[in-house]
C-alpha cells in the first residue's frame, strides 16, 4: 500500500492484580502501537508481561507508558515531584518493562509519559531534554513520544529521537496539549475519528476553536474509556478510507 502513513497508538495494560481495566484483546486488534503501563499508575508485573505477550502476538509495536507513583488517581493528578524524581520514577518504570520485555523478546519501542507526567514534560523543555537524554541509557535509541510542543521542538534540536503524537479523544488546550479527564467518559467513535484525521492531517480545533498545527506521527486513544474498542476500530477506519497507511511509526 501507498500513501501518507500515521500511527494509531492506545494506552494499555492498565489493569492491576484481580481488577481489570479495558479489553487490550480486541483494541489491539485495531491499533498499530501499545503503550504499556509500568506499574505506578496501573499495571503489575504478570499484567506488564501479559500486554507485551499480547503486543506481540498481535503484531503490534510495544512501549512503555510510565506515570506519577499514584494508583489511587490513576496517574491524572499532578504530584509535588522534583525534576530529579520524575526522571527517576521513569527509568525506574521503563527499566522494569524492559526486562520483562527481554525476557519474552518484545522489542521496546518507545516511551510515552501518562497523564500528569505527561502534561508535565509538555510544558517543561528542560525535564524533557533530561527525560529524553537519560532514557538513551536504558534504551538507546527509543524515542520520547510525547506533543507537539516547544518542549518537543527543543528536544529535537538537542539532537534526540522523539515520536510526535497526541489523543484524538481528548479536547486540546490553546498550548496544543491535551485536556485530561479525571474519568473517562464513552465518546463518540465517529467524531474522535474525524478529529484523528484532522489530526494526521496536520491541524486540530482548541476548546476555543481556535486552529492550530498539529503535526503528529501517532494519533492516540485510551484503551480505559467505556467503549475504547469501538472508537479504536472507527478512528482506523477513517483513516484508512481517507488514504492513510496506519503503521507503527
Amino acid at each position: 500500500m501507498t500513501g501518507p502513513t500515521i500511527d494509531l497508538n492506545a494506552d494499555a495494560g492498565e489493569s492491576f492484580g484481580r481488577w481489570t481495566l479495558g479489553d487490550d484483546d480486541a483494541l489491539f486488534q485495531h491499533i498499530t502501537t501499545a503503550n504499556i503501563a509500568c506499574g505506578y499508575h496501573a499495571g503489575d508485573p504478570a499484567t506488564m508481561r501479559s500486554s507485551l505477550i499480547r503486543a506481540r502476538n498481535a503484531g503490534i509495536a510495544a512501549g512503555a507508558h510510565p506515570g506519577y507513583p499514584d494508583l489511587l488517581g490513576f496517574g491524572r493528578r499532578a504530584l509535588p515531584a522534583t525534576d530529579s524524581d520524575v526522571v527517576d520514577y521513569i527509568l525506574y518504570q521503563v527499566g522494569a518493562l524492559a526486562g520483562l520485555a527481554a525476557a519474552e523478546e518484545v522489542p521496546l519501542t518507545h516511551v510515552k509519559p501518562h497523564g500528569a507526567l505527561m502534561g508535565r514534560i509538555c510544558r517543561s523543555p528542560e525535564l524533557a531534554v533530561t527525560v529524553a537524554r537519560e532514557l538513551q541509557s536504558v534504551l538507546p535509541g527509543a524515542p520520547l513520544m510525547f506533543a507537539p510542543t516547544e518542549a518537543q521542538r527543543v528536544v529535537v534540536a538537542a539532537g534526540l529521537p522523539v515520536i510526535p503524537e497526541n489523543a484524538a479523544d481528548l479536547d486540546f488546550d490553546q498550548d496544543g496539549i491535551n485536556v485530561v479527564e479525571s474519568i473517562p467518559q464513552a465518546k463518540d467513535p465517529a467524531a474522535v475519528a474525524n478529529r484523528a484525521l484532522e489530526m494526521a492531517r496536520g491541524t486540530v480545533q482548541t476548546v476555543d476553536g481556535t486552529v492550530i498545527p498539529m503535526p503528529v506521527r501517532s494519533v492516540c486513544v485510551h484503551g480505559d474509556r467505556p467503549n475504547a474498542v469501538a472508537v479504536a476500530e472507527a478512528v482506523r477506519r477513517r483513516l484508512e478510507t481517507a488514504g492513510f497507511v496506519v503503521r507503527a511509526a
